[in-house]
């Protein structure tokens, strides 16, 4: 397993390690970081190996409550940076203003979101959206409950869910990819904010399918098998890959993901350290995590809007499906 991404005794472990560290280590200073699950993998290795260069005299936390669950947090001004596994919406965009919290949007990398089954369903190579619409949407709650009630070439056998909880921005982004309106969904299913968790039940289950992030899927093959996808308009399925999210040929769930520095803590040496070697840094660990990095020059293009002082978001507090990068970095930014 990829020691990016951690198990929890892992991290209890790290915890452990804390206490035994010196008084002086103690007394670093620290950059908060909270939010999505899918963004963790790469902003926890950036993390430790900043942590190891700096040998400990600046301390980085990184927690996991869901991109919704980071913007709360990072619009109460808890956080300096929150990692986002989709844009910030109107009511963040709202609550920032009213705290006087200011940001930069910076994308960091491309997800493929993946669909997966257990690695012994052998009736399941792929599906349309319009069988993942008929799996998920809110109208299946009590309903859409066995494999052949989706497709009668599917057996007599009941359909285990597991997915995103309602915290966290891979939910929002299916949900809007899939169903057409963002957190419209059936609630009658495994849900949480941690993928580790998604990824044991699914693992565990014959009959489950789940999605999330597609590093958590690239770290448990051996455990989980992916699901090709057919596009609407009668598209070839196509599965999750590096070469398919640069070709643009899996959607609608390749999508980019993003941290938002808050403008203040960003006037602290240690998180403008930190955010720089963030950018710098993000193309090896993206791949070491399996994401697909973005194009040089939009690393370049974030550490310029660092400096011109762009703040804002492109998206206008609007989810939004398929974009593109370089339509996204041809924009301005707003507050």
């Amino acid at each position: 397993m990829n020691t990016r991404i951690k198990s929890a005794a892992a991290v209890l472990s790290l915890t452990a390690l804390a206490w035994a560290l010196p008084q002086a280590a103690a007394n670093a200073q620290v950059v908060k970081i909270d939010g999505s699950s899918t963004v963790f993998p790469i902003t926890e290795g950036i993390a430790e190996d900043f942590q190891k260069a700096k040998k400990n005299a600046i301390k980085v936390t990184v927690g996991i409550s869901g991109t919704g669950g980071g913007f709360k947090k990072f619009c109460r001004g808890e956080t300096d940076i929150s990692n986002a596994s989709r844009p910030i919406l109107k009511k963040e965009m709202d609550d920032c203003k009213a705290a006087g919290i200011e940001y930069f949007e910076l994308p960091v990398a491309f997800d493929a979101l993946t669909v997966v089954t257990n690695p012994k369903n052998s009736f399941l190579k792929q599906m349309t959206v319009e069988e993942l619409k008929k799996v998920w949407e809110p109208a299946a709650q009590g309903k859409i409950t066995r494999w052949n009630q989706v497709n009668p070439a599917w057996p007599d056998a009941p359909i285990k869910l597991f997915g995103a909880g309602s915290d966290s921005g891979t939910f929002d982004y299916f949900t809007e990819a899939i169903n057409g309106k963002s957190k419209a969904s059936r609630g009658d299913y495994t849900a949480s904010e941690d993928d580790n968790v998604l990824v044991q039940g699914v693992s565990q289950d014959v009959n489950a399918i789940g999605y999330f992030g597609y590093a958590y899927y690239a770290e448990n093959q051996a455990r989980l098998k992916a699901v090709a996808v057919a596009d609407k308009g009668g598209k070839a399925a196509v599965l999750p890959s590096e070469k398919t999210v640069l070709d643009g040929s899996y959607q609608p769930l390749s999508r980019p993901i993003f941290i938002y520095v808050s403008a203040k803590a960003l006037a602290k040496p240690e998180v403008r350290e930190f955010v720089e070697y963030y950018l710098k840094e993000t193309p090896r660990i993206a791949k070491e995590v399996k994401y697909v990095p973005l194009p040089a020059k939009a690393y370049t293009i974030n550490l310029e809007h660092l400096a011109k002082g762009k703040k804002g978001t492109v998206f206008g507090g609007e989810a939004e499906v398929g974009v593109t990068i370089d339509a996204l970095l041809a924009r301005e930014a707003k507050l």
